[in-house]
């Protein structure tokens, strides 16, 4: 028998024809294992719901948040950083582990929940961030997270922070680590996008030494929806995603859905 540790991203589970996928997510072995790569819903209740009954299958499961947890209007109670501290806290409730949290080892290897969001910094060199931003609202490719997050926190300060706090605790870890972060660490996926001023929203190139420097076997990932392995400089960045209806209908039916990112003999 073996245990898995599996992976799973962009589940956007207010989609109701994603119900059937998300409840195909289970375990080959009740000592399995589950990431959770971010961007399960937007309202905290149904990203609770849905994590709970993950949780409830999965020997342990892993949770980073994505930007669709992240949205929020200006009547929510909870916005920008305290709407994060309140995920944590509702992930903990239930059992899931989340970036905050001590690293958990899998066989050996330290499992690392980041959460680093973006800075605009996956962006032509000669371009300034506004210029950058100006350019995507001419193009009109803008995502919804300068509507729904931008507004409520100072978002690159934010990004910022969270690579010092980030580093500093992977630089305690010593062996082998599986690097789980919503937006790539690296631009090489996002470089494969159709419009190129969604890279604005797709990471920071503050993380692009982190898979080296920290013995990552292996990076997980979402946010693009754009699922598959791209190996930079020997190591494989995998995109677990499962998007929306109109893509995954179009994925082929071998696709590996849960993607398993490492696997052990009991």
């Amino acid at each position: 028998m073996t245990t898995t540790l599996w992976a799973v991203s962009d589940l956007h589970a207010a989609v109701k024809r994603n119900a059937a996928q998300i409840d195909a997510i289970r375990p080959t072995d009740p000592s399995d294992w589950l990431i959770v790569a971010g961007d399960v819903a937007e309202r905290p209740e149904l990203v609770v719901q849905v994590m709970r009954e993950l949780s409830d299958r999965f020997d342990t499961v892993i949770w980073v948040p994505g930007n669709h947890e992240l949205f929020c209007r200006s009547a929510d109670r909870h916005r920008g950083r305290d709407r994060y501290t309140m995920l944590v806290q509702a992930m903990r409730s239930i059992g899931v582990i989340t970036p905050e949290d001590r690293y958990p080892v899998f066989s050996g290897v330290t499992i690392c929940p980041l959460f680093t969001l973006y800075d605009y910094s996956f962006r032509a060199r000669d371009l300034t961030v506004d210029e950058a931003l100006a350019a995507a609202h001419k193009n009109n490719v803008v995502m919804t997270d300068e509507m729904a997050i931008a507004p409520f926190v100072d978002i690159r300060a934010w990004c910022w922070d969270r690579l010092a706090y980030t580093t500093k605790r992977l630089s305690r870890i010593t062996g082998p680590t599986i690097l789980i972060n919503h937006w790539p660490l690296v631009q090489e996926p996002v470089q494969q996008m159709r419009w190129s001023d969604i890279a604005l929203w797709c990471g920071t190139r503050h993380t692009r030494t982190w898979p080296q420097r920290y013995g990552a076997q292996a990076v997980v990932y979402g946010h693009l929806h754009m699922p598959g392995v791209t190996t930079v400089d020997g190591v494989p960045h995998i995109e677990a995603s499962l998007g929306y209806p109109r893509e995954w209908e179009r994925y082929p039916s071998a696709r590996p859905f849960p993607y398993p990112v490492m696997e052990v003999e009991q």
